[in-house]
C-alpha cells in the first residue's frame, strides 16, 4: 500500500507499506467487491439466505428499523472466511435478488437504482462464535469472531441497512490513516 500525505505549503511524503493480508478501509465505504479489486484477491460470494421479513422487537433494537418494517435478510459467505449478516429495508432496496447478492448489492443500488449511499456508522467488537458461524465459516481453532457491525444511511438520510461482518481474527484487518491537526486551544 502506498499513502501519500499532502500538508499544504509542504513537501509531498510517500510512505510505503507492503500488505500481508486483505485490508479493509475503516473511513470509507465500499463493497466486499470493491475491497477485493483493490486488495487484488478473487472475490467468491455464496448466498445462504435471502428472504423478506418483518421486523420484530428484537431486530428493531439491533438494527434501528422500526418494528413491522420489511427487510430483506440476507446471509452470504464471503471465501468461508466472513458471514456478512445484512438487513436491507425493502423500501430502498426493492428488487434484491440471490443474483444480485452474489454480485454487489452496492451496484445495483447505485447503477441500477440510482441510490447515493452517504453515511455508515460502524462499530467494532469480539464475539464468541455462534453456531451459524460454526456452520458457514472455516474457523479452524478459533471461537471468537472480530465483528463489524453498521447502520448505512443514503443521501436523503434514510436507513436502509443494517450489517454485521463477521470476520475470522486471522484475517481481520481494518486501518485507517488518520492525520493530527495541531489544537490550538
Amino acid at each position: 500500500m502506498i499513502i501519500k500525505i499532502e500538508l499544504q505549503g509542504q513537501r509531498v511524503r510517500v510512505i510505503y507499506e507492503p500488505v500481508e493480508r486483505n485490508v479493509f478501509k475503516i473511513g470509507g465505504i465500499e463493497s466486499f467487491k470493491e475491497a477485493a479489486i483493490r486488495n487484488g484477491f478473487t472475490y467468491g460470494t455464496k448466498v445462504v439466505k435471502l428472504e423478506e421479513i418483518l421486523a420484530d422487537e428484537e431486530i428493531s433494537e439491533k438494527t434501528g428499523f422500526k418494528v413491522g418494517e420489511e427487510l430483506y435478510d440476507v446471509r452470504r459467505v464471503r471465501k468461508a472466511l466472513i458471514l456478512d449478516k445484512n438487513y436491507f429495508l425493502v423500501s430502498a432496496t426493492h428488487g434484491l435478488t440471490e443474483e444480485i447478492a452474489e454480485k454487489s448489492i452496492y451496484d445495483y443500488l447505485e447503477n441500477e437504482l440510482k441510490m447515493k449511499i452517504m453515511t455508515s456508522k460502524r462499530k467494532m467488537t469480539t464475539e464468541l462464535a455462534t453456531s451459524e458461524d460454526k456452520k458457514y465459516l472455516e474457523l479452524e481453532d478459533y471461537n471468537c469472531l472480530a465483528i463489524v457491525s453498521g447502520r448505512v444511511f443514503n443521501d436523503d438520510g434514510i436507513q436502509f441497512e443494517y450489517t454485521e461482518s463477521r470476520h475470522r481474527p486471522d484475517y481481520f484487518c481494518f486501518e485507517d490513516t488518520a492525520i493530527r491537526h495541531r489544537f490550538k486551544g
